[in-house]
């Protein structure tokens, strides 16, 4: 009889002990947010919407208004837009990795490719980046103190050392659904 109750006790605990640890699926699987996008006049642009998943978050954004061509696209490390979009401040850097994709030591998380807008200024991408989370309490969380923004600029990215991609022309601030 001793040996049932150890055996129900450990099927029964042994789960909990794995998920108490984490061990089922990482924090934040199943999170999704949303940046509502804005142009500087304030004029809504689209929205850009973060989805977890158990290897990194998938980026969909869908955004009118653009100049047609190549937009450079980024997280940037404080979830605010306004009074200007310079309130967003630079790339989320939460390793301090160098900017741009071609860097030898690595990329900002808030490095993502360029967006394309069509002859019309809509623009649909989805973007895949293992980066970043929308954990809680992760390094990598752009819900971290300050928060995080969506950007994106009137020319491409160089991803190179050094951005080039010009002004900001459309911002949200990343807001948990």
């Amino acid at each position: 009889m001793k040996a049932r109750w150890t055996l129900i006790a450990l099927v029964v605990l042994i789960p909990l002990v794995l998920a108490a640890c984490g061990e089922d699926e990482p924090s934040g699987v199943g999170a999704t947010a949303v940046a509502s996008m804005s142009s500087p006049d304030g004029i809504p642009m689209g929205t850009v919407t973060l989805a977890q998943g158990p290897n990194g978050v998938l980026i969909s954004a869908d955004v009118k208004d653009l100049t047609p061509g190549t937009h450079g696209f980024h997280i940037h490390s404080v979830g605010a837009c306004t009074p200007d979009f310079s309130a967003a401040g630079g790339h989320f850097a939460p390793t301090d990795h160098g900017h741009g994709f071609m860097h030898p030591d690595g990329s900002h998380a808030g490095d993502l490719p360029n967006i394309y807008a069509g002859s019309d200024g809509t623009a649909r991408a989805d973007v895949f980046t293992d980066q970043v989370t929308l954990a809680a309490d992760a390094e990598t969380s752009v819900f971290d103190s300050d928060g995080s923004a969506i950007i994106i600029h009137a020319k491409p990215d160089s991803y190179g050392a050094e951005p080039g991609a010009g002004d900001r022309v459309a911002c949200g601030v990343i807001e948990r659904n």
